[in-house]
Order: C-alpha cells, then sequence, then structure tokens
C-alpha cells in the first residue's frame, strides 16, 4: 500500500501535500464591518446616487490656463513623484509574494585544502590511509528547503503584502486629489488677490481726487487742515492695502509654482474673478460610495485588512511548521576522482516538524498585539469615513449659504456705491461734511473686498466638495 503511494499512483504524494498547503488557514478572512453611514448627506440639495468624484478634474475645471497649471503640478510635484516611487517599491515587494510558497534553492561550489600536524591523530591516519601529507576536499552541492504553508502564515502575509501595495496606490491617488484641489485653491486665491488689487487701486485713485476736493475747500476756507489729513489718512490706508496685496501675490505664485515643481515666478492670468463660474451643480451621491471613491477611506479599509491577516499570521505562529530540505552533489578528496560518477555523488533528505514550546510568553503577546491592531484599525477607518462624511457635508452647506451670501453682499456694493456718490455730492454743496465722505468711501471698499472674499470662497467649496468626494485622482 505505501509503495503504491510513490510508484503506482505518483501523484498521490504531490496531491497530498498541496491539500495540506490550502486545507487549512488559521485565522478569520476579511469582512467588512458594519459602518453607521447615513443614507444621505447633510445639507445635500437632492438626493441621488450621481456622484461628481468620477468625473475627470478637466471636466470640473475647464478653464484652460487652470487645466495648465494642474496638468503640470501632476507631473512635476515632488510629493506625487515620491509617492509614485512608493508604488514602485511595494510592487517589488508584491511580486516576491509569487514565489513565497515555493520552495528556495542554493547552490555551492567548494574547495579545501588541510595539512594536519604530523603528531596529531589526524596526521598519523592521513599519512597511514592515503600516504600523503596533506587532505584537499572539493565539492558541488545544491539544496532545496521548503517550509509546507500548513496553517496559511505565508499566505496571510502575502495577504498583508497585497493590501500595503494597495495602500500605496491609494496613498498616491490621494495625494493628487488634494494636488488637483490645491492648485485650484492656490489659482482661485490669485484671481482674488488680483481683484482685490483692483478694488485698492480705485479706491486710490477715488482717495486722490477726494483729498484733492478737500484741499480745494480747505484753500477756501470751508474746512480745516483736519479734513485733509483725515482725508489723507484714508489714502494711505488704500495704498497700504495695495502693497500688502502686492506682496501676497508674489507669495501666491510662488506657492503655486512650488506645487508644480517649479522655481519661483509668475503665473499667467488672463480671467478676472468674477467671469469664473461657479459649479453649484456637482452632484453629491450618496455617503456610502466614499468608501469606493474617496482615497484615504480606501486606504483605511486596506490597513483594516492588513491588520486582519496579521492576526493569522500571529496565529499561525503558535502552530507546528514543517520542513523539507533536499540535498545533493559530487564530492571528492582528491580532483582526479570528482567525476567518478556514481561513486562522488551524495544525497540527503530530511524533515523536520518543529513546534514552540517556550518562547518567554513572546507568540502570545506577538498575537494579542496584533488583535488589539487590528481594533485600533477598525477605529482609524470609522474615523476617516466619518471625517469624509463630515467635509462633504460641510463643503455642501458652504456652497449653498454662500450663494446666499454673495447675492446680499452684491446688492449691499451697489447701496454703499450710490451712498458714496451722494457723499460726494452733499458734500461739495455743503449739506454733508468731510467725515460722510471719508466713512461712505471706506464702507464701500470694505464691501468690495468682502464681496470678492465670498466668490472665491464660492469657488473654494466648490472645490473643497470635489475633493471631499474623492474627485481628482481620474
Amino acid at each position: 500500500m505505501v509503495r503504491s503511494l510513490f510508484t503506482g499512483g505518483r501523484l498521490v504524494v504531490p496531491a497530498l501535500l498541496l491539500f495540506l498547503v490550502s486545507a487549512c488557514k488559521v485565522g478569520q478572512n476579511y469582512q467588512r464591518p458594519e459602518l453607521p453611514v447615513p443614507e444621505q448627506f447633510r445639507s445635500a440639495p437632492t438626493p441621488g446616487t450621481g456622484t461628481a468624484a468620477r468625473l475627470p478634474w478637466r471636466e470640473v475645471f475647464p478653464n484652460p490656463e487652470l487645466q495648465q497649471l494642474i496638468g503640470t503640478a501632476l507631473t512635476g510635484n515632488f510629493d506625487l513623484q515620491a509617492a509614485i516611487k512608493r508604488i514602485e517599491e511595494s510592487q517589488a515587494y508584491l511580486r516576491q509574494t509569487r514565489y513565497a510558497l515555493l520552495p528556495s534553492v542554493s547552490g555551492q561550489v567548494a574547495a579545501s585544502t588541510i595539512t594536519p600536524s604530523r603528531n596529531s591523530l589526524n596526521g598519523v591516519s592521513l599519512e597511514n590511509f592515503i600516504g600523503q601529507r596533506h587532505l584537499e576536499d572539493f565539492s558541488v552541492s545544491a539544496g532545496v528547503s521548503w517550509e509546507l504553508d500548513i496553517w496559511g502564515k505565508i499566505r496571510r502575509q502575502n495577504e498583508v503584502t497585497r493590501a500595503n501595495y494597495l495602500q500605496t496606490e491609494e496613498g498616491a491617488r490621494a495625494v493628487r486629489t488634494n494636488l488637483v484641489a490645491h492648485v485650484a485653491h492656490g489659482y482661485f486665491n490669485l484671481l482674488l488677490l488680483d481683484a482685490q488689487l483692483d478694488i485698492a487701486r480705485r479706491n486710490l485713485a477715488l482717495s486722490d481726487s477726494i483729498v484733492q476736493v478737500i484741499r480745494l475747500q480747505k484753500d477756501g476756507g470751508e474746512v480745516t487742515e483736519l479734513a485733509v489729513e483725515q482725508a489723507q489718512a484714508q489714502r494711505q490706508t488704500a495704498a497700504l492695502l495695495r502693497s500688502q496685496l502686492e506682496q501676497a501675490i508674489l507669495i501666491g505664485e510662488n506657492g503655486l509654482r512650488q506645487l508644480m515643481g517649479e522655481m519661483p515666478g509668475s503665473v499667467a492670468r488672463t480671467v478676472r474673478l468674477d467671469a469664473v463660474p461657479v459649479s453649484d451643480s456637482l452632484p453629491a451621491g450618496v455617503p456610502v460610495q466614499l468608501l469606493a471613491n474617496r482615497p484615504d477611506v480606501r486606504a483605511g479599509e486596506l490597513a483594516l485588512v492588513a491588520a486582519n491577516a496579521r492576526v493569522g499570521v500571529a496565529q499561525a505562529s503558535l502552530y507546528p511548521s514543517l520542513l523539507i530540505t533536499v540535498g545533493g552533489g559530487i564530492n571528492a578528496f582528491q580532483a582526479a576522482n570528482w567525476f567518478m560518477l556514481p561513486a562522488s555523488l551524495f544525497y540527503s533528505v530530511a524533515g523536520g516538524l518543529s513546534q514552540p514550546i517556550f518562547q518567554r510568553g513572546q507568540l502570545k503577546t506577538q498575537l494579542e498585539v496584533a488583535r488589539i491592531q487590528r481594533e485600533e484599525a477598525l477605529i482609524r477607518f470609522r474615523q476617516v469615513l466619518t471625517n469624509g462624511v463630515r467635509e462633504v457635508s460641510d463643503a455642501l452647506a458652504q456652497a449653498e449659504k454662500l450663494k446666499e451670501q454673495e447675492q446680499v453682499a452684491a446688492v449691499r456694493v451697489v447701496t454703499l456705491k450710490r451712498a458714496i456718490a451722494d457723499a460726494r455730492l452733499l458734500f461739495t454743496s455743503g449739506l454733508a461734511n468731510y467725515l460722510e465722505v471719508i466713512t461712505a468711501q471706506s464702507n464701500v471698499l470694505q464691501a468690495e473686498l468682502a464681496l470678492a472674499q465670498i466668490r472665491q470662497q464660492r469657488l473654494a467649496a466648490s472645490v473643497e466638495l470635489y475633493r471631499a468626494l474623492g474627485g481628482g485622482w481620474q
């Protein structure tokens, strides 16, 4: 019966080995845990399953200048290049897992010579048996070592490697998503600074005309020097703001070029802030779609997958391991006899079963720690998912309320512009004092700056919604 296993049924032994390798696999296979995900985002305008996360960034940002900036950043950004290298590193480890279940093979070629002492037992024996003072030894050997993955330890470790590789891919996608959002934020911020600089320059020119009018009235004895000084102070405020905005533009351009992996310099802009359309119709979908679309959420789940597999590795380490070794080759103590076959052939076959008995509590501690780390990974996964739902909800609320705020701010600017025109007319007619003119001018300046800020915030909210949904890596 035993003989038939090796002769009449040569396939039985390999089949049994494959059965042993595949039958036992300790540890639980990963299953997605229950997640308290709401059915809809808070502040979502209309329920629906369509999501902007699947839209390419070129469709979300149709501005050619912005598209060029984003395209340059996606090829030149240093963080993204480093993330791609991390993917390549993980790919190398992943390729290694293809051979993890195969035996390891090693070869050796060795030659040695020994001349023992004449007064030693080895020296006397050597001269008596072979009539020589020295002993030579030549060998060529090869060995095969194979640890059978009975308990699935190697396969669980392969699961860890695959999950780590997928995490690096999601990490690169997260870098792309954030990079697209940062470039868009930087570009829209420059448009805001351009608009505010234009407002400051117009107010500076208006201040010059007011100072001239008040000087004329001061020369006519209608107002005092205090009125001139107050008007000049208002002009200096506008001049100071202009300088601050010019400084902010230079710094903003340098920061945007750094995102693109370029040296400091200017950034071309030909459009005005109020000419950029705001995407108010980006579909948000439902929160559960973040599990498939948002890179950091996917990475959080992959970390949980890896932690679950590490528990299996730690459990398998508590069970016996079976190691089979086979070796053989050619060995002779004289070079002339090296290839005298089969007399110079040797071989060995060994199998060993080792069971950890006392490891000072290390293996049990490793299993306990692995389980704790799995629970921690679950907490982190839920945390990043909750954070994603909150960010989308915040962006939706901002988009809704900022639209209302812009409408109010635009009406306020129109009202204050009429007020300053009336104040100047009344001032020249002697029906209003210079403080009313200066106050009206200051109010218009602040109102126009606030309106530009709100318009930029609306654009930023649409960018943030796109990023929070997980868009931008396509």
